[in-house]
């Protein structure tokens, strides 16, 4: 192997909203191409999903309980790390080092921090491969929002000379990257993607998704639930915005029912929510978009990409798969590139995006 692609090669962790698992990408950025060289996933036990989510909270002893779930969580990250290594045969000494998101507990840039969560040291030290994290503090402390952060790499990867694309990730909240080729970049947070619809499952019908939609398809959406929900002040604010668990939960769902709801409905018009504020979000501020693109968790569920389409008709609707990124693996892939841009000393937020009022380097870094 030569030596110098050891600088090019680089490991993404993503554990996202949906509390799910963690996505694990190994990438060669040699010659400044984007090579996927292996994926990995490890899915987090129920156990820790839970404990996860109580943090969203104040609570006893929390400070306590997130440093221990921190080290819980590098020790996942590491293992998969370490098993995304197996698979492609490199050792620690090939890697230039491991962007990690970390686990979001708390997101208030309107407060001025973010927090997320994973002991970064630990899992360099746990893998002897420089960790790169924290990507989100540097841009709320210039004034943005922290979020969305992949904007900048689906500018990178996806754009196309002439067509105007529009790349929506649906994870535990929707965002959205405008890809015009007439206008610069802009993204921003639609509002709730899966993590709703996940919560109302596990509660109702004891499971953490609704494979392709199919129990939403069951339901009737409600007119009037509906309705109180997109009053939510956020669908209106103007981009740059972000959000996260701390709105969207079960408590602000709970507030906005009657009691007497069928189950399936009110599961029917989440995934009406979810795709009328992303296709509110395209038709205000995506004018003149022709394909959209969808990644994430949620461009599995057929149901969803159905209505889309249909709340689009002047649009295509496919996943990211179909131009050459995998549509599951792609906000890894992009912690990947921020390390690497960390490492380079690049810049690599998008103010129009974030709201920052510069462009910043971002991550801390923790060598090996």
């Amino acid at each position: 192997m030569d030596p110098q692609d050891t600088h090019q090669r680089y490991i993404g962790l993503m554990s996202g909203t949906s509390l799910d698992g963690i996505d694990a990408v190994q990438v060669d950025f040699t010659n400044n191409q984007t090579k996927l060289e292996g994926r990995f996933f490890l899915p987090y036990e129920e156990a820790l999903k839970r404990a996860v989510l109580d943090l969203h909270l104040p609570a006893f002893n929390e400070l306590h309980q997130t440093q221990l779930i921190a080290n819980q969580l590098a020790r996942l990250y590491a293992s998969a790390v370490n098993s995304l290594l197996a698979q492609t045969g490199y050792t620690p000494e090939s890697i230039a080092a491991t962007g990690c998101h970390g686990q979001t507990i708390r997101h208030r840039p309107e407060h001025g921090y973010t927090l997320q969560i994973g002991n970064a040291a630990l899992l360099a030290e746990l893998t002897g491969i420089t960790v790169v994290n924290d990507f989100r503090s540097r841009d709320i402390a210039a004034g943005g929002q922290g979020a969305p952060l992949v904007p900048a790499f689906h500018n990178k990867v996806l754009r196309h000379p002439t067509r105007h694309r529009v790349i929506v990730n649906i994870g535990g909240i929707s965002n959205l990257t405008n890809l015009s080729p007439i206008t610069p970049t802009s993204g921003f947070d639609c509002g709730p993607g899966n993590l709703l619809m996940d919560a109302w499952c596990m509660q109702h019908i004891d499971k953490p998704y609704d494979a392709n939609g199919d129990w939403a398809a069951t339901g009737t959406v409600l007119p009037e639930l509906l309705l109180k929900m997109l009053a939510e002040p956020f669908f209106a604010l103007p981009p740059p915005k972000s959000s996260g668990r701390d709105l969207f939960n079960m408590d602000w769902l709970t507030s906005l029912l009657n009691g007497n709801e069928a189950a399936c409905d009110v599961q029917a018009t989440l995934l009406k929510l979810t795709c009328a504020s992303i296709a509110d979000s395209i038709l205000e501020q995506c004018d003149g978009a022709q394909e959209i693109y969808l990644c994430g968790g949620g461009a599995h569920n057929l149901t969803l990409r159905k209505l889309l389409a249909a709340l689009l008709p002047e649009c295509s609707v496919q996943t990211t798969s179909e131009i050459g990124v995998d549509s599951d693996y792609l906000e890894a892939i992009a912690f990947a590139w921020l390390a690497q841009q960390t490492l380079l000393g690049i810049p690599a937020n998008l103010p129009r995006v974030t709201g920052a009022g510069h462009p910043c380097i971002l991550g801390a870094i923790y060598p090996a």
